[in-house]
């Protein structure tokens, strides 16, 4: 089993929550980083309608994939803390045993589920048409998913990030590499086959616009082939990581641990942990759901009802086959959206770790009824969620237009992608404040909490979607509009519901305000150098890159700054961090901690 850890004084030290937070950070960057490296030149592969059909697919499978990469992990890691925190190590162990079976045959369930709806919401949902082969490519990862949640759940309870950290990297690299070689040789292999036979993959199209449609589509299904690729590599690698290394507990531990409760007793605990939490990571991802349903349907209505008001919005920004062929339209435009949301999704994804390295430490201190450190971790948590997320979220929505010609180029979409974008980073402030928020529920025993809150707030969406996507002259901006909302209930009201919960006070202004106040200064101050240098660069070869990191440094060294002289930083924060003793010793010693 290797060299051991130990918590409460036996063995090596966990990861404290800022520690492991870092870890999983740094992991998640990585992986954002070759998500942007795989999207950005997908997009010039397979276009803006192409990656519509790419998110279709990604979206329809959205809750699915939610429920097996974050609500299984979350009940895993909850049952597995829990039992470590309180010496049970035979109990922590055998949650992953039964967990493992439990968890394929759901797998294999929504697996086969999905293979059949599939065809349905293709044919149920306007643009969605030509999105059935990217869909059913996607189906094996679902099963392949449920695998490696079980093992990521069960290290992470144990304290242990680097293992999630790496597989996630892992499975970015593998549908990086395979994805963009996938759908480069099919969309290849399908133009040189119109061309020459006049067919797309054997399939004998009316025209060429629907010989491109088709070409993108399997061009999509390629793509997504990556996806499920990465997918069984990051369960092969967990599986052999603990087939090989164990879990890096002390044996003796497991000898003077009582004996394991019974399967199903503890089948019965890890359902009561799991539905709840499943459920609100269902919830979760039925925005994206939304967005990916309900948006096409209804810009297709209003192109029925409306089409020079709606085309007359995007005059000289569509393609000409887009204004030969309105009908799809739909799908370009939740293309340029959904480009959007890959940058947007970089702020909540970063605080995604937050609350995964939260669960274990928040648990253990509830388990222990220590109100004080109860309070202290809480926090902590969310003062840090906020200190990372509330700058990138305004620094997104100051400079979306530069970002957005930054990684799509100049093209005609852009205008589209920016406004998005620009609206998208306002709600990734309290986007990124849910996933910890809700961790922090679940570890005090109010898993049922984030369920409710949560189908409330996707009303709040589907609600505000439908009103302000059936205006043309807004369009697909309501659906960024509706994500506002819907974000803004969830954290008030999680927020509210947390202090109750857990019967401690929390502060608001030190964990709030102060990093929003130095956030606007440092949106303000980035846009404003920005719009000061960019007359004075050469914006081709890679003028507007330059000017866009010294705009972002500047407002980044101000907004540490305002930090620092506000006191938004603690001493404990800094000492969580490795080898963080010395710079917070530095800095007290110049009195700005």
């Amino acid at each position: 089993m290797g060299k051991g850890r130990k918590t409460g004084g036996q063995g090596k030290r966990r990861q404290s929550f800022l520690h492991g937070a870092l870890v999983l950070t740094a992991g998640m960057a990585v992986v954002k980083v070759l998500g942007a490296l795989f999207k950005v030149p997908l997009t010039y592969v397979i276009g803006e309608y192409g990656i519509g059909l790419f998110n279709v697919a990604y979206h329809f499978y959205g809750p699915v994939f939610s429920l097996v990469t974050a609500g299984f992990p979350i009940a895993v890691s909850r049952l597995v803390s829990e039992n470590s925190s309180l010496g049970r190590w035979n109990d922590a162990r055998q949650v992953k045993k039964v967990a493992g079976p439990m968890f394929f045959a759901i797998g294999a369930g929504g697996m086969v589920v999905m293979t059949l709806l599939a065809p349905l919401y293709c044919r149920w949902v306007t643009g969605a048409a030509y999105a059935l082969a990217p869909m059913l490519a996607l189906t094996p990862a679902i099963l392949l998913a449920c695998g490696a949640s079980v093992y990521r759940g069960y290290y992470e309870g144990l304290g242990n990030m680097f293992p999630t950290a790496f597989s996630q990297v892992l499975e970015a690299v593998v549908k990086l590499v395979l994805g963009l070689a996938a759908a480069g040789a099919v969309v290849s292999a399908a133009g040189e086959e119109y061309s020459t036979y006049g067919t797309v993959l054997g399939i004998v199209p009316e025209s060429s616009d629907q010989a491109m449609f088709l070409t993108l589509s399997f061009g999509a299904a390629g793509a997504v082939l990556g996806v499920t690729a990465g997918s069984l590599v990051s369960l092969l690698y967990l599986a052999l990581r603990f087939r090989f290394h164990g879990d890096g507990t002390v044996p003796r531990l497991y000898q003077q641990s009582p004996p394991a409760k019974s399967p199903k007793e503890i089948r019965k605990r890890l359902w009561a942990i799991t539905l709840p939490i499943a459920l609100g990571s269902l919830a979760t991802n039925v925005a994206g759901l939304i967005d990916a349903t309900f948006l096409q349907s209804r810009i297709g209505d209003v192109l029925r009802r409306a089409p020079e008001r709606l085309l007359a919005v995007y005059q000289g920004q569509l393609p000409q086959a887009y204004e030969e062929n309105p009908q799809a339209l739909p799908t370009y435009l939740y293309g340029c959206y959904t480009l959007a949301m890959t940058v947007y999704l970089l702020v909540p994804a970063i605080t995604q770790a937050f609350g995964i390295s939260a669960l274990p430490s928040v648990t253990a201190a509830w388990a222990k009824g220590n109100k004080k450190e109860l309070r202290g971790r809480m926090e902590t948590v969310v003062r840090i969620t906020a200190l990372f997320c509330f700058p990138a979220g305004i620094g997104v929505t100051v400079l979306a237009e530069p970002i957005t010609r930054l990684l799509y180029g100049e093209g005609q979409s852009v205008p589209v992608i920016a406004q998005c974008l620009a609206l998208l980073g306002i709600a990734s402030l309290a986007a990124a404040m849910n996933g910890p928020l809700s961790s922090m529920l679940q570890a005090v025993g109010r898993a049922d909490l984030p369920v409710k809150l949560l189908f409330v707030a996707m009303a709040i969406k589907l609600g505000a979607n439908w009103v302000l996507c059936g205006v043309p002259e807004i369009n697909i901006l309501g659906a960024g509009m509706g994500t506002i909302l819907c974000y803004l209930f969830l954290v008030v009201s999680q927020f509210w519901c947390l202090r109750r919960a857990a019967g401690v006070s929390l502060s608001t202004v030190g964990i709030f305000f102060r990093p929003l106040a130095c956030a606007l200064l440092c949106g303000a101050s980035a846009r404003f150098l920005y719009d000061l240098l960019r007359p004075l660069l050469p914006l081709g070869s890679g003028g507007e890159a330059i000017v866009l990191v010294i705009s972002t440094a500047f407002g980044g060294i101000l907004y540490l700054t305002g930090l620092l002289l506000l006191k938004g930083i603690r001493k404990s924060d800094l000492q969580s961090l490795p080898n963080g003793q010395k710079i917070a010793k530095m800095l007290e010693k110049q009195g700005w901690i």
